[in-house]
C-alpha cells in the first residue's frame, strides 16, 4: 500500500503509530510513504498515485472515508487568515475555501508555518476559531480517505482511534528543532488536534460541504 501523508506536525501522532503499528503487520502489509503537501496529496489520491491518505476534507466528499479526521474544536493555530490583499495558500485546499465561506478578506497561512507566525507572536485571524463564532461547531480540516485496501485502512483507523499514542522525547525533540520550535510548545500544539469524527465533527463537515 502506497499511503500519502501531510508533512505538517499535526499528524505526528499518527505517523508515530504507523511505526509501532506495522513491524507486526508486516506480512500483511508493505507500506511505503508519499509526503508532500495538503494539495498534493489530495491530487496524488484522485489519481491513484496513493492509495490512502488524509485529504482536505472540502475534496472528500465524493470518496470513500474512515472515522478519522484532522479535527480542532474552537482555536487550530496552524490556520491562520492574515492582514492584506486576498491571497490563497497553494499548500491548502480546505483552508482557502473556508475563508471564502467566512466572507474573510487576506492572506491564507497554513501548516508548520503559520503555528510558528502564531508562536513568534505574529497577528492574524484563526480560521477555525472564526468558523466555531460562526457555527459553534469544530472544524474538519483533513479525514483518511482510501482507493484501495479499505478493509485494511478501516482496520488501521479503527486501532489508531483506540490508542493512545504517547510521543517519544526525542521525536519531540527532533520534529520541533526542524520548526524552529520547542518541544514543549509542539505538545502544546498538539493538545489542540484531534482525530476521531464525533457527531459535531460529522455535523461540522455536512455544513461546510453544503456551504
Amino acid at each position: 500500500m502506497l499511503f500519502g501523508s501531510i508533512s505538517y506536525l499535526n499528524l505526528l501522532p499518527f505517523q508515530v503509530f504507523l511505526k509501532r503499528y506495522l513491524p507486526g503487520n508486516a506480512p500483511k502489509m508493505s507500506f511505503n510513504y508519499k509526503r508532500a503537501v495538503p494539495s498534493k496529496i489530495n491530487a496524488a489520491l484522485k489519481r491513484r498515485e496513493v492509495n490512502a491518505a488524509f485529504i482536505s476534507s472540502v475534496g472528500s466528499g465524493n470518496c470513500d472515508c474512515t472515522n478519522l479526521g484532522i479535527i480542532a474544536d474552537k482555536k487550530v493555530y496552524s490556520v491562520l487568515l492574515l492582514e492584506g490583499a486576498d491571497e490563497s495558500d497553494p499548500a491548502s485546499a480546505t483552508s482557502n475555501q473556508l475563508a471564502k465561506v467566512l466572507n474573510l478578506q487576506g492572506k491564507v497561512l497554513i501548516g508548520d508555518t503559520a503555528l510558528k507566525h502564531y508562536l513568534e507572536g505574529g497577528k492574524s485571524i484563526d480560521l477555525a476559531e472564526a468558523w466555531h463564532e460562526k457555527t459553534g461547531l469544530p472544524f474538519v480540516f483533513a479525514r483518511l480517505c482510501y482507493n484501495k485496501h479499505g478493509d485494511s485502512v478501516k482496520k488501521l483507523a479503527k486501532k489508531f482511534s483506540r490508542t493512545k499514542v504517547k510521543i517519544p522525547q526525542y521525536i519531540l525533540k527532533r520534529e520541533a528543532k526542524k520548526r524552529g520550535i520547542t518541544a514543549r510548545q509542539l505538545t502544546w500544539y498538539l493538545d489542540h488536534i484531534y482525530y476521531e469524527m464525533d457527531y459535531k465533527a460529522k455535523r461540522s463537515l455536512k455544513l461546510f460541504l453544503n456551504l
